[in-house]
């Protein structure tokens, strides 16, 4: 499996490009911004973009996913929970000082249990909510692997303060969907450097029990 974090935009969002070198299909995770340095990396490792998904609809994470679409024509999921955010983007772009960018609804939404899936290449979706309502992850457990979004983080976990967050729910979520995988799968959080399941289980302060 080919894997290439890139932290894009101003907030530095962890975009993930996953993609299978035989089919030379991919999954593009959180474009929130840095299109072009996302399409050159697809070209340059010669994969197509099948699907685009955004685990959850704060402005530094969907920002690029509309153009990313225009493209390379793959289509952009999120889950439907997280609309009254999309709704909102002007207010978003207001607190980073940036223009609203160019958002929609999802081409299709994202539920807890569904399989994304590619040539090659498998994810589940879990739902998370807390950070924001329609937050989500995507668990590959062929390769040990947790795309966490803001859901969790080395040491931390998503904010509550903003529009739609909840922290008992974002607790909830942590422990009864991604305290639940193996300790070794490997995190990669929306922000900032990967960790694993077991190092959080162990230290993470806001979910010990």
């Amino acid at each position: 499996m080919f894997h290439k974090i890139l932290p894009v935009g101003m907030l530095q969002c962890n975009c993930s490009i996953l993609g299978d070198e035989t089919s030379g299909e991919a999954i593009v995770v959180d474009p929130g911004d840095d299109v072009s340095k996302i399409a050159a990396i697809l070209k340059d490792q010669r994969l197509t973009a099948k699907y685009i998904l955004v685990t959850h609809a704060h402005i530094d994470h969907i920002a690029g996913a509309a153009q990313l679409k225009k493209l390379t024509g793959a289509p952009v999921f999120y889950n439907q929970n997280d609309l009254p955010l999309v709704k909102m983007m002007d207010v978003q772009a207001g607190w980073l000082g940036m223009a609203p960018p160019e958002v929609a609804p999802p081409d299709a939404p994202l539920a807890d249990g569904q399989i994304i899936s590619i040539k090659g290449l498998a994810g589940t979706v879990l739902h998370t909510p807390g950070h924001t309502p329609g937050s989500v992850c995507l668990y590959l457990p062929e390769h040990a692997l947790l795309l966490a979004g803001d859901t969790l983080f080395a040491g931390s976990i998503g904010r509550t303060d903003l529009p739609g967050g909840d922290g008992r729910q974002i607790i909830a979520s942590i422990r009864s969907k991604l305290m639940e995988l193996p300790d070794k799968t490997r995190v990669v959080p929306g922000h900032g450097p990967n960790t694993s399941i077991g190092e959080e289980r162990e230290s993470n302060p806001f979910i010990a029990p």
